[in-house]
């Protein structure tokens, strides 16, 4: 689903930063380990608190930690062990965009997010055997 129809990278870039949060929470999407795709039949799933994954690029690529703080304004989240120091020796977190992290342990505390596994891995595979999806509403 494009942000708007227009082509002009800044009317894409005003419609990424005028985004209402509740649509934010889609770009957060990130990678599964092989092991978690094998497991869950899903590619890909948000990034949240208290999950576990690693940086695989930038400064900070092959860190792994958990997911300290996901900052939906900006569309970065914080990973623990991840920091830099500020000019007064304070450290802070580093942001890392989502799409540059791959989830290694999923945190299944929340049981909504079974049922959004259930329903992604059930879509998958209707469209792994050719058949069309039709959505209503």
């Amino acid at each position: 689903m494009p942000l708007t129809t227009s082509s002009k990278p800044s009317a894409q870039r005003k419609a990424l930063y005028q985004m209402p949060l509740h649509l934010r929470h889609k770009l957060f999407n990130a990678m599964l380990s092989p092991e978690l795709v094998e497991k869950y039949g899903v590619k890909r799933l948000p990034v949240r608190v208290g999950d576990v994954v690693r940086i695989m690029r930038g400064d900070f690529a092959g860190h792994e930690g958990k997911v300290v703080e996901v900052d939906l304004d900006r569309v970065r989240i914080h990973v623990e062990g991840v920091q830099i120091k500020k000019a007064d020796g304070t450290p802070v977190y580093y942001p890392i965009h989502p799409s540059k992290v791959m989830i290694v342990k999923l945190d299944l505390s929340d049981k909504y997010r079974l049922k959004i596994i259930e329903r992604r891995k059930a879509v998958s595979k209707t469209e792994s055997r050719g058949e069309e999806v039709v959505k209503h509403g």
